[in-house]
């Protein structure tokens, strides 16, 4: 399968010579756990479910040695395994040594081609001294002037989007208020037009929708993650094209203008930030939020707790609403030098899955973790990473959103009850495809 871009051929059968991880004669002689965290069994049951054998793994084997995942995005018939590492500080470990565990060679349980890493995932699929290139300049366009703009911009909408939902008394969360803010909030940033934005979001959802049967619906998965990243690099380029004759007061303007050490982004890596930030920046925020909601109802008590002084105690619960939420499932690294960790030997070339929503239920790091506790202090969470170079550049804005939609929900419906989610069915993001909502409960 070939997909033209410009003039660079994508395709998902190359051989990929010039971005080959290392490899050793190892790891076909392995003998995979007994516990399968790689089935479509287990990504189906949601993280309660997972959490039981999780448990079990972190106990008796932080470090597991793992069956290829079952759902893959272009299956390989030769890919030995991975890695699942469970553990808190393990995951931290695995996160901060970037100079052993690499992400280079993509960030899923995929090998994926170089060309469709740099086109759809950005910095967060490189290693230094890229990475930090093109990170340094996407930084340097979230100046404090911008922020402040966004921080605005978020609260107003915040309030439309909640009202408008308020006019009725039983609606879908996710459709009808979750969605919005994290879509019209990208908009804003990169200067998509309001006619392009139900397109934009529709293919964030497409790039992470490769192992959910309903959203797949039958399709080659390469051939939708591949689609929809075209799709917003079409934008991406119309838009670019726009801001270069004509700058705005946007955040795309800033990228097209930054510079570090006299280098420019070009317009390929423009485009495939957007693309990055299009799920990064909607899908994590959109899913925290329905599970909030869902957790707030389960939890009368925590939320009469945040209700009683909203503006003093919400910071502190965002960082519970992260930790309970796990939204990204895992994320990848290939190892490059022999390493032990967790009592294993690391070989050059295994791939090392870190299982995020394991280590924000570890009981090393978290009393009573399946209780929802907006009191929690320290809350060392790993929603956005563990840190090290790719710990989530827009973590503050995901925060920011996340306060002034919940600010809304408390002052315009404080009585809401959410029903039974519909959930995604992936073996990377924790989804809610819709969820029931009253807007307001009569006691």
């Amino acid at each position: 399968m070939t997909t033209s871009f410009d003039d660079t051929e994508l395709s998902f059968d190359d051989d990929n010579d010039d971005n080959v991880a290392p490899t050793n004669d190892v790891a076909a002689t392995r003998e995979y756990d007994e516990i399968n965290v790689s089935s479509d069994a287990f990504w189906g049951q949601d993280a309660p479910e997972r959490e039981k054998l999780f448990r079990e793994l972190r106990d008796k084997r932080p470090v597991s040695w793992q069956r290829p995942i079952e759902s893959a995005v272009v299956p390989d018939p030769d890919d030995p395994g991975f890695w699942a590492v469970v553990k808190h500080k393990d995951i931290i470990e695995v996160s901060q040594r970037n100079d052993v565990f690499v992400s280079g060679y993509g960030v899923m349980f995929d090998l994926l081609p170089p060309m469709f890493l740099e086109m759809a995932m950005s910095f967060l699929a490189m290693d230094n001294p890229k990475h930090d290139k093109i990170r340094k300049l996407v930084s340097s366009a979230f100046t404090p002037k911008q922020i402040r703009k966004i921080d605005a911009d978020i609260a107003a909408r915040a309030k439309r989007i909640v009202s408008a939902a308020g006019e009725k008394d039983e609606i879908d969360f996710v459709a009808d208020i979750a969605k919005h803010l994290p879509i019209e909030m990208f908009g804003d940033m990169f200067g998509v037009p309001e006619e392009q934005r139900a397109t934009v979001a529709h293919a964030a959802d497409e790039i992470v929708a490769w192992a959910d049967p309903v959203l797949l619906a039958g399709r080659d998965p390469a051939e939708v993650q591949v689609e929809a990243s075209l799709v917003i690099h079409d934008i991406a380029e119309e838009l670019i094209a726009k801001r270069r004759a004509e700058p705005a007061d946007d955040l795309l303007t800033n990228l097209v203008q930054a510079e570090v050490d006299g280098e420019h982004l070009t317009d390929f890596e423009i485009g495939a930030v957007m693309v990055l930030m299009a799920v990064a920046g909607t899908d994590t925020t959109r899913h925290t939020s329905s599970f909030t909601v869902k957790a707030l109802t389960e939890f009368p008590d925590q939320r009469a707790w945040l209700w009683e002084d909203f503006e003093g105690r919400i910071n502190m619960a965002i960082e519970e609403f992260l930790r309970y939420a796990s939204v990204v499932l895992n994320f990848r690294r290939t190892a490059i030098a022999e390493y032990t960790l967790g009592g294993q030997q690391i070989l050059p070339g295994d791939k090392v899955v870190m299982m995020y929503g394991s280590g924000n239920w570890d009981t090393d790091v978290f009393t009573d973790p399946d209780k929802f506790d907006l009191q929690r202090s320290p809350n060392p969470h790993i929603a956005f990473g563990g840190g090290g170079i790719h710990f989530c550049l827009g973590n503050q804005l995901a925060k920011s959103m996340l306060r002034s939609l919940f600010r809304e929900l408390h002052l315009q419906m404080p009585n809401f009850a959410a029903g039974e989610p519909t959930l995604m069915k992936t073996n990377f993001m924790r989804g809610v495809l819709s969820l029931p909502f009253s807007t307001n409960v009569r006691e």
